[in-house]
């Protein structure tokens, strides 16, 4: 308000010096301005406290004011993101801010591959503008690349190919520094661990706008793993971290994924917080000679941070499955002090309660990780009663992309099925399974392919109850389509070999139904009725078919359709369609599904919830 009025002061103060120039000489002195034209707080005031007032009103400064950029939409995030505009008041303030922008506006433009900017401050339609023409946009005319050092032909064919930022391409700064770092990035990754970005240049032709690249890489010697240097245990020794290393061997050639996988492997056991892996180059100096195989052997360093050996964990969930729920565990990761891992637990659901507890051994040299335990369960669900234990011993194995796993198994069981008498079944199994995943990202539904098989049975002649041979084929496969949708296919195939169903325990025969296999039933209600409870079947089959589409990077929407069941007899087949949709959120720590589906032959719907990893 104040500068409303100060305003409307200093020009009626003008008019009034103007026409007091205009007057006679002697008609100067006299200023005439009458009481009714001024604002009504001023009316009030004698002449003498108008006029001083209005003098201290010219004295004050005006109005500053924030200027507004005009620039192509394609400059415009770059230069309000970088550029501090702040509030011009006066004309020596607006020189000082033009003179700003044409200081600071061209470079951060060069960054864009624009050289030839021009830049503007004016006034308009009552607002200070600044107006950038960034002009045109430069491009790669050519690309220099120079490797030195002893390196093969092909290998500098690929890095030079690998090469990002490429003749035809618009000249941004972020993609010649991405391009460089990642040109060294591959000569680093294999052999050359010492090697370095020499020399680089971008010359630029701004009238042309042409750029013509050029970098100079030295690769220097290449290297060999020595031995490794092992710091940070003071709980376990340090042939517990050899059980793991399989990939970094002294002598072989240095390979920086190889680095990488050791890490990995030791930050995913329970034993350590953190773990680095590291070539000590500064050991060695590059002006070492090198070995017989032209090689300078580094050690490798390796650093770890021990966890705490226990941990003791409770949880509580909801599974449209198996109901409400609660939950302990505890694990000791150096068992009796030899690094042995216990994990124990106790789970009580609604429908089914278990206790259980393991014992796995740290892996040997070839991978293979040995493991006993032993577990208690109990449940009500479809109205079969079970009720039983089973001990056992595992061993695991994984090569390549495929996992092994082996087991000898003790089970006994009571069933009762409601409105049928309890029996007890016994069974000593012997039981192989091979899983095979190719998944960039195995929480990520949209891509990615797994196929799991497993063979399992048990004899009359070794303490079983029954003859039986079971059989297992489970498929997922992710089909992206697109930036935003995807396609999940799944499928199950089941044959337990048998002359019947009698005398086998419950986990060697098949139910199916629920958010996991065929939506739109309860959990294993699809199976052989016996009384009024569904027990299981020889028989298995399901398919699946669901399309997600991401209106998020995080939330989708999901259709799908399901089909299964599972039976004595493949005459019995009579598949269970189920089918309908859902939502979809990448928690972290899984995909989350929330589904309402039909299911077709009860003509109902039922409302799902699951959280799975599809591979």
């Amino acid at each position: 308000m104040l500068c409303g009025l100060q305003q409307a002061l200093q020009a009626r103060l003008l008019a009034s010096r103007i026409s007091r120039l205009a007057r006679p000489p002697h008609q100067r002195h006299a200023i005439r301005y009458p009481l009714s034209r001024l604002p009504l707080p001023l009316r009030y005031l004698s002449m003498y406290k108008f006029v001083a007032l209005a003098a201290l009103l010219l004295a004050l400064p005006a109005a500053a004011a924030v200027p507004q950029l005009q620039a192509p939409e394609e400059v415009r995030q770059l230069l309000t993101n970088f550029l501090e505009f702040g509030e011009v008041a006066d004309a020596p303030e607006q020189a000082a801010f033009e003179r700003r922008m044409q200081r600071e506006v061209p470079p951060l433009l060069a960054t864009e591959g624009y050289f030839s900017p021009q830049v503007v401050v004016r006034e308009g339609d009552g607002k200070l503008l600044v107006e950038v023409d960034p002009g045109p946009r430069s491009t790669v005319a050519s690309v220099d690349i120079e490797i030195l050092g002893e390196v093969d032909a092909a290998r500098r064919e690929t890095l030079t190919k690998s090469w990002k930022l490429k003749s035809g391409q618009p000249f941004r700064q972020a993609d010649w520094d991405d391009a460089k770092q990642s040109l060294l990035a591959e000569l680093l990754s294999v052999d050359f661990a010492g090697a370095r970005l020499q020399d680089s240049s971008a010359r630029v032709d701004a009238e042309a706008r042409r750029v013509e690249l050029r970098v100079v890489l030295a690769a220097g010697p290449p290297y060999s793993f020595g031995e490794l240097k092992i710091s940070g245990l003071k709980r376990y020794s340090a042939a517990l971290i050899e059980r793991y290393n399989h990939r970094v061997k002294p002598g072989e050639p240095y390979r920086e994924d190889r680095l990488l996988a050791l890490q990995t492997a030791l930050q995913d056991t329970p034993y350590f917080g953190s773990v680095t892996v590291a070539l000590d180059r500064s050991a060695v100096g590059d002006g070492l000679p090198a070995g017989d195989d032209g090689r300078v052997s580094a050690p490798v360093l390796v650093h770890v941070r021990e966890s705490a050996p226990y941990q003791v964990s409770l949880g509580a969930g909801y599974s449209t499955n198996t109901g409400a729920r609660v939950e302990a565990s505890y694990r000791n990761s150096d068992l009796f002090g030899r690094a042995w891992e216990l994990q124990s637990g106790v789970r009580i659901e609604q429908l089914r309660q278990t206790a259980y507890a393991d014992v796995f051994l740290p892996p040997d040299q070839r991978r293979r990780r040995d493991g006993v335990g032993i577990a208690f369960q109990k449940s009500d669900i479809e109205d079969l009663a079970l009720e039983g234990y089973s001990v056992g011993a595992t061993r695991t194995q994984k090569r390549g992309s495929v996992e092994q796993r082996l087991a000898l198994n003790w089970l006994e069981e009571e069933q009762t099925p409601k409105g049928s008498p309890t029996t007890t079944n016994q069974a000593l199994t012997a039981q192989a399974g091979w899983t095979w995943r190719h998944a960039p990202d195995p929480l990520n539904p949209a891509e990615g392919i797994a196929l799991q098989f497993q063979l399992g049975g048990g004899s009359k002649q070794l303490l079983s109850d029954q003859d039986f041979l079971r059989t297992y084929l489970r498929y997922a496969q992710g089909v992206p389509l697109g930036a935003s949708d995807g396609l999940l296919l799944r499928a199950e195939l089941g044959v337990t070999f048998a002359p019947s169903s009698d005398g086998i325990p419950q986990d060697f025969l098949f139910r199916t139904g629920g958010s996991n296999s065929v939506r739109g039933y309860a959990y294993q209600s699809l199976g052989v009725p016996d009384g009024s409870a569904v027990v299981g079947g020889r028989y298995l089959m399901t398919m699946s078919a669901e399309y997600t589409h991401w209106i998020t990077p995080s939330w989708g929407a999901a259709g799908f359709v399901d089909a299964g069941d599972a039976q004595d007899s493949r005459d019995a087949f009579d598949l269970a369609v189920g089918y309908g949709i859902g939502a979809r959120w990448k928690s972290p720590l899984g995909p989350l599904g929330v589904d309402l589906a039909y299911g077709q032959r009860e003509g109902k719907l039922r409302l799902d919830f699951s959280l799975a990893v599809p591979f």
